[in-house]
């Protein structure tokens, strides 16, 4: 039986993993963590989270197992290794973003005995370390007391979607987002582009898209960093690459043309051959220019 607060092990401490982890060991949360790279998760220790050696190390007495890591194969890889460490009826959140791999996911978790929640997240690094993730969450009514208080220490709100037995509502729902942020993505990228091309005052354009219908913060934060020419990784163009790919597998399968995604996927991937692909996604913007 789960306590009040649960030992929580995080399987994944990179750039969303890491501030999940200290944001729940800041709020009461039993840690243990695991990385492929050791040093990772080695450096929440000053945090008071124990860093594990391997997966099956960190789940062990755990009550909950949180997933962040880059697709559905590592996620599956992971829990897979930690399976001698886990016991029938352990909750597995996974917070990823791994498309339709969510089914075979939520396949594993019931022939392994235990119990899935699908709650991948929306935002990237500067959210994650504020606790201010949107939570997008599909599981079992029982579970949700358990998790709550999980999500609302890494999380400024959650939505839950779809009802008990709905595999992968929430994971669906994200790859909807990530078609927006596809295009707004690579909007200000390619206007700022143009911009320079044709010689205009790339700040002419933020001022007159300021504080109108067409402002958000997102346009602000991408805007900045292409102007600024930093490109600190909030989040890479090869995880934006992938999630855009995961987007097309899924149109693809329901006959949906994409083809804002498809030029983006291809705009990351022209990026990341450039030699972009660990910088920021904002630097999608390098795209748009043959070298």
């Amino acid at each position: 039986m789960t306590t009040a607060q649960p030992v929580i092990a995080v399987l994944g401490t990179g750039i969303i993993g890491a501030p999940v982890a200290r944001n729940l060991s800041n709020n009461g949360f039993t840690v243990r963590a695991w990385n492929r790279t050791a040093s990772k998760a080695e450096a929440l220790t000053a945090d008071g989270i124990h860093a594990a050696a391997t997966p099956a190390e960190a789940v062990t007495g755990a009550d909950v197992v949180l997933t962040v890591l880059n697709d559905g194969p590592r996620v599956l890889e992971a829990i897979e290794a930690a399976a001698p460490g886990l016991t029938e009826g352990t909750i597995w959140v996974q917070v990823s973003t791994v498309g339709e791999a969510v089914d075979e996911l939520a396949i594993h978790a019931t022939e392994a005995g235990l119990i899935f929640v699908d709650a991948p997240v929306q935002g990237t690094r500067r959210p994650a370390e504020l606790g201010k993730l949107v939570v997008m969450a599909a599981g079992p009514t029982s579970v949700r007391p358990t998790v709550q208080p999980l999500f609302d220490a890494i999380g400024s709100r959650t939505l839950w979607v779809g009802e008990d037995g709905t595999t992968g509502a929430a994971s669906r729902l994200k790859l909807v987002l990530n078609t927006w942020v596809v295009a707004l993505t690579h909007g200000v990228g390619e206007a700022l582009a143009l911009a320079k091309q044709l010689q205009v005052d790339p700040q002419h354009f933020i001022d007159v898209v300021t504080g109108g219908p067409m402002d958000n913060g997102y346009f602000r934060s991408k805007s900045a960093a292409v102007l600024s020419g930093d490109y600190t990784t909030s989040f890479s163009v090869d995880n934006a690459k992938k999630d855009a790919r995961l987007v097309l597998e899924a149109a693809q399968r329901t006959g949906v043309r994409m083809d804002t995604v498809e030029a983006g996927h291809q705009r990351f991937q022209r990026a990341s051959t450039q030699g972009h692909g660990d910088k920021d996604m904002a630097a999608g913007y390098f795209a748009s220019f043959d070298a």
